[in-house]
This record gives structure tokens, sequence and C-alpha cells, in this order.
């Protein structure tokens, strides 16, 4: 089911009808649907879950959402985790972003 609604996500193009070119920053966003993706935020929390969207603002949903915390400033060992389902995280508040993929994969992501 997700992959046929990744599909249908895939053959939108642009408004003007012309086909997008492999180095289209939305064609490569577009790869990323439905992958893990790991968020880390300022405070010093993560998220892990399904990458969904992503907006123009450069916040970001993930679904099937996971976040870890540590549970002692003076340890780093402990984590806390807890499920939160459907989470957007603004761009202001990011700090690193992951994606579940093959080390070629990640070095053509890094120029979005």
């Amino acid at each position: 089911m997700e992959q046929e609604v990744g599909e249908s996500l895939i053959h939108l193009g642009n408004s003007d009808g012309s086909n997008s070119s492999s180095s289209d920053p939305v064609t490569r966003v577009r790869k990323l649907l439905f992958r893990r993706m790991l968020v880390g935020i300022k405070d010093g929390r993560f998220f892990l879950g399904t990458f969904h969207c992503l907006d123009k603002q450069g916040n970001i949903i993930l679904q099937d959402t996971i976040e870890y915390r540590s549970t002692r400033r003076s340890s780093p060992s402990p984590m806390e985790q807890r499920c939160l389902g459907l989470v957007l995280i603004p761009s202001s508040c990011q700090n690193s972003c992951h994606v579940d993929c093959s080390v070629e994969e990640q070095l053509s992501l890094l120029k979005v």
C-alpha cells in the first residue's frame, strides 16, 4: 500500500508538464519517501520515524515516530523512549538528519 502511494507521488510532475531531471531537488527528496529517518534536534532529543513530508521552509514530518532522550545529563548511556506517531520537526530545531540508505545514495543526497 505504501509503495503504491509512493509511486503515485513520484509520478506527480512539474506543473508545466516537463519531466524533472535526477538532479532536481524535488526528485531527490521524493526518493526519501517512506524511508527511515533519524532527526536530531538542538535540545539533545532524537526522533526516528518514516519520512513523510518536507515543506518549503524545511520542516520535516515523520510518521510512526519514536522519541529518544537522555534521562540524565551526567550519563549519556541511559536513553528513554516513547512512541509519538506523526511528528512535525521545525527546521529551526533540527541539528542533524540521517537517512537509512546506501552510501552512494547518501553522497547523492548531500546536495539536497
